[in-house]
C-alpha cells in the first residue's frame, strides 16, 4: 500500500468542498489530476470514499471515517513541522547550565531571566559545580555550558576535547576586609597591602581560580600566608566579617551585603575574575545557539 499525505490532503479538499472543482480551484491544480488522486487513493485502499450520483455527492461510511482520520493526522503533521522548526531555532527543548556559585552573584540571573522570556518553552536546570566538575560534565555531555572564571583554558587542550570557551563576562578581583580593619577606610589598595594579611582562600584543590589568585599576589612581589580554605565564597566571607583575615573575590560579590564585611577595590593591575562559558564544539544544539544569541555580542567577539 503507498499512501502518500498529499493524497488525504486532496482528498480532505474534496470532502470538505463537496466538489472536485472547487476543490481543485482551492488547491491550484487542475480537476484531471486531482481526480486520478482520489481514484488511486480509493484503489489503494480498496473502498469507495464518495457516493456520486447525477444529483448528489456524498462520503460513504468509509469516506467519513477516512475525512476524520485524515484531518487528525494532517493536523498532527503540521504540529510536529512546526515543533521541528521550533526545535531548530531553539525555541523547544532543554538546558543544562553548569556554574560557579559565585557568578549568580553577577549577571548570570539577569541572562537566564532574558533566556526565559525569549524561549518559554525550553526548560532549563542549574548545576552548581567547580570548574573541574563542569569541565568533565561537559565532556561527559551531563551540561550543556559551563560558566566559570580566569585563567582561561588552553586552546589546545579545549580544542582536544572538542570544547569551545568565549569570554562573556569582564569582572575584577577586589578584597573584602573586616569592617574594623584599616584597609576598609580606603577608596583603593594595591595587591601587596594584604601581603602580612592572614589569607583566606577558596579551596586550592576544587579550582584553578583561587591557584590563579596566589600567582597574582606572587606575581605583585609576594607570597601570600594562607590561613583557612573554604568551598564556598559565602563561608570565606563569614570568616572575614568574624576578623578572621582577608580574602580576595570578585567585585560581584559586594551586591550582596554581608554583616561586618567592606570590599575594597585593588588599584594597580587587579587580578581578573572574567566570567567565560564553555560549551561543546561538537554538537551545534539549537538551544545551546539560542543561549550564546542572548549574551552580549560585543563581549562574545572578545
Amino acid at each position: 500500500m503507498s499512501i502518500d499525505l498529499k493524497q488525504l490532503k486532496y482528498f480532505l479538499a474534496v470532502a470538505e468542498e463537496k466538489s472536485f472543482s472547487r476543490a481543485a480551484e482551492r488547491l491550484h491544480i487542475s480537476q484531471p489530476p486531482l481526480s486520478q488522486q482520489i481514484m488511486k487513493l480509493e484503489s489503494e485502499l480498496g473502498v469507495k470514499l464518495f457516493a456520486r450520483t447525477t444529483r448528489t455527492f456524498e462520503l460513504t461510511v468509509a469516506g467519513k471515517a477516512l475525512m476524520a482520520e485524515a484531518s487528525d493526522l494532517l493536523g498532527r503533521m503540521r504540529m510536529t513541522i512546526d515543533t521541528i522548526r521550533q526545535i531548530d531555532r531553539g525555541e523547544v527543548g532543554r538546558l543544562r547550565v553548569g556554574i560557579v556559585g559565585s557568578a549568580m552573584w553577577g549577571p548570570i540571573p539577569s541572562l537566564l531571566e532574558q533566556f526565559q522570556t525569549s524561549f518559554p518553552r525550553v526548560t532549563w536546570t542549574i548545576h552548581e559545580l567547580g570548574p573541574t566538575l563542569q569541565y568533565e560534565a561537559l565532556r561527559a555531555k551531563q551540561i550543556d555550558v559551563g560558566f566559570w572564571r580566569e585563567p582561561r583554558i588552553d586552546e589546545d587542550v579545549l580544542r582536544q576535547d572538542h570544547l569551545r570557551q568565549e569570554l562573556c563576562f569582564r569582572e575584577n578581583v577586589c578584597v573584602a576586609v573586616n569592617e574594623h580593619h584599616p584597609l576598609a577606610k580606603a577608596d583603593a589598595i594595591e595587591l601587596t597591602d594584604i601581603a602580612s594579611e592572614p589569607l583566606l582562600t577558596l579551596a586550592l584543590d576544587k579550582s584553578s581560580f583561587p591557584r590563579y589568585l596566589i600567582q597574582c599576589c606572587v606575581d605583585a612581589g609576594f607570597q601570600p600566608t594562607i590561613f583557612q580554605e573554604a568551598t564556598e565564597p559565602q563561608t570565606l566571607l563569614a570568616m572575614v566579617g568574624a576578623g578572621l583575615g582577608v580574602t580576595l573575590l570578585p567585585e560581584t560579590t559586594s551586591r550582596i551585603g554581608w554583616p561586618g564585611v567592606v570590599f575594597v577595590p585593588i588599584r594597580t593591575k587587579p587580578p581578573s575574575a572574567n566570567l567565560y562559558i564553555t560549551y561543546t564544539a561538537l554538537d551545534d544544539a539549537p538551544v545551546v545557539r539560542a543561549f550564546l544569541n542572548i549574551l552580549n555580542p560585543p563581549a562574545r567577539a572578545d
